[in-house]
């Protein structure tokens, strides 16, 4: 079960700054709430930095609640504080008009584990609005059997309009070992000085910095293959480009895949825009440590004093496209198990993989494996516990850890190296006396696309249950914990995934003046 603090996070990286209206949960995310209760809705919604001439931007309240009971609900926006420089219209919602209150009658007919978007809002800057202008909007929400109300507000506020823009693509090709050198760039294409600049990057395992610089914070542990945010006192006259110093570059990784693709990409934005984005749905200041081997470096700059934001965001992500060379892949070997016991014992079961190598796996790439691991029981016992990393291959809900499933689907998340290996831990009741067969099979592959290791033969790999008539107990296969297998781990892919979802959803919703929807 996730937390309200894990909820809300997430919903930030879903929503991708100020421009996404509402994001998908996982089945596991949130207790039920009564029927239409204004005090369990835990509303969230957005703020936003606009300027004069510049793109129009939205702001979404919704509930971080995904499992409720339908119902009705009447919303009240107030507007008044924002009226002076910016203009705020419902994006098509059921909303009526009256001076600066809007009231937008909404109908909640789902608990399917969804965010319950109330109104989404967009904001322009008036023509006439000056830089550092500031104001609230207020939202009330009422359900209809007027058990109560729940009130929140968002900040709208005016910047300086800047165009910064880059290179659409970066073409990068090397061998594992290789350190190739990443020339990202940076252009005012506008009239106005744009005073600092912050480069965002993210990017799968193969794309990994080379060094880690004072001015730079990076994302540790398994949440991220890597992503990183550089912060820039730099003023960037108009016409003016610059690019990243020379000491800084991407290593492949010693023991990529090859060959292989990764990708990933970067963004970069105006200090105050990366507020904006970083701080959705209480983000943290930081997203990691700095990093201590010197600081990267653009020109130097003087200052300007209002806060900017970007008119034209559309321009300013590169996409990275690395291509490994070379002929490097690994064989991944199933580890079954054979338990003794008494029937009616309920015994340990520990069964996974090993990464033999040489390549690393689960690592990302289009031609590199993700390991799925197949566990089918034994007739004759029963799963008391699963590993929380494993799923009822037959439940379309698929509850981590969920007990009683003769076939499980697991899955790990993190590179796993040569070496080391995977564990899935069950707690397995002994039913029936006899000898009794099960199997562990790897799935080695990508999406859909099937990738062989370098000997698929050791791919597949017995469970024996051994039971003697009596009760009483009986040992498993030890072994170690799973690497990456602690309930978290798959959140943290969640995670991941959402962040890149976050920055594309940011991006495509601009171009498209769109929803997304992570």
């Amino acid at each position: 079960m996730l937390t309200h603090s894990t909820r809300r996070w997430l919903a930030g990286l879903g929503v991708a700054g100020a421009f996404v209206a509402a994001s998908a949960t996982p089945a596991f995310a949130a207790p039920p709430a009564s029927a239409a209760s204004a005090e369990n809705l835990d509303l969230y919604a957005n703020n936003v930095i606009v300027a004069p001439g510049g793109i129009e931007k939205w702001v979404t309240l919704f509930s971080l609640v995904t499992e409720r009971q339908p119902g009705n609900y009447t919303v009240k926006v107030d507007r008044s504080k924002v009226d002076g420089f910016a203009d705020v219209e419902d994006s098509g919602d059921d909303c009526t008009e009256s001076g600066a209150i809007l009231t937008c009658k909404v109908e909640d007919k789902s608990d399917d584990g969804t965010y319950l978007n109330f109104v989404s809002l967009v904001i322009r800057a008036k023509a006439d609005a000056k830089p550092d202008q500031k104001g609230e909007l207020s939202f009330t929400v009422t359900p209809d059997d007027k058990s109560g109300s729940v009130s929140y507000s968002s900040t709208v506020e005016t910047g300086e309009g800047v165009d910064l823009s880059t290179n659409e693509i970066l073409e990068l090709k090397g061998a594992p070992g290789a350190i190739l050198k990443a020339p990202f760039q940076v252009t005012n294409r506008g009239e106005v000085p744009a005073k600092g600049a912050v480069l965002y990057v993210v990017g799968a395992d193969g794309l990994q910095p080379s060094k880690r610089y004072e001015n730079c914070e990076y994302t540790e542990g398994p949440l991220h293959d890597f992503a990183f945010a550089c912060r820039f006192d730099t003023t960037i006259g108009k016409n003016s480009s610059f690019r990243l110093d020379d000491s800084f570059g991407f290593t492949v990784p010693a023991d990529s895949w090859a060959p292989n693709n990764f990708g990933g990409f970067s963004t970069w934005f105006t200090p105050a825009d990366w507020d904006e984005y970083r701080s959705e749905a209480e983000l943290p200041a930081k997203i990691g440590p700095n990093g201590t081997e010197g600081e990267l470096k653009l020109e130097p700059a003087t200052g300007l004093r209002s806060r900017q934001t970007d008119v034209n965001p559309f321009d300013n992500s590169t996409w990275v496209d690395l291509q490994v060379t070379g002929d490097q892949r690994a064989d991944v070997v199933a580890r079954g198990a054979t338990v003794t016991g008494d029937v009616g014992a309920t015994v340990a079961l520990t069964v996974g993989y090993v990464n033999n190598g040489p390549a690393a796996v689960n690592t990302g790439g289009t031609e590199s494996p993700w390991i799925g691991t197949t566990v089918t029981l034994p007739k004759g016992v029963t799963a008391v516990r699963a590993s929380e990393n494993c799923f009822d291959s037959e439940d379309d809900e698929w509850v981590p850890g969920k007990p009683g499933a003769r076939v499980y689907r697991c899955f790990t998340d993190g590179s796993i190296k040569k070496g080391q290996k995977v564990d899935y831990e069950f707690q397995v009741r002994i039913d029936q006396a006899g000898g009794q067969a099960g199997e562990v099979k790897l799935r080695t592959g990508h999406e859909e696309k099937e990738i062989k290791d370098l000997n698929p033969a050791n791919d597949v790999a017995k469970i024996l249950v051994n039971a003697a008539g009596g009760a009483g107990g009986g040992d498993g296969d030890g072994g170690s914990l799973p690497i990456t297998g602690q309930s978290t781990g798959l959140i943290a892919g969640l995670g991941a995934l959402l962040l890149a979802a976050g920055v594309g959803g940011y991006l495509v919703a601009k171009r498209r003046r769109t929803r997304f929807v992570a």
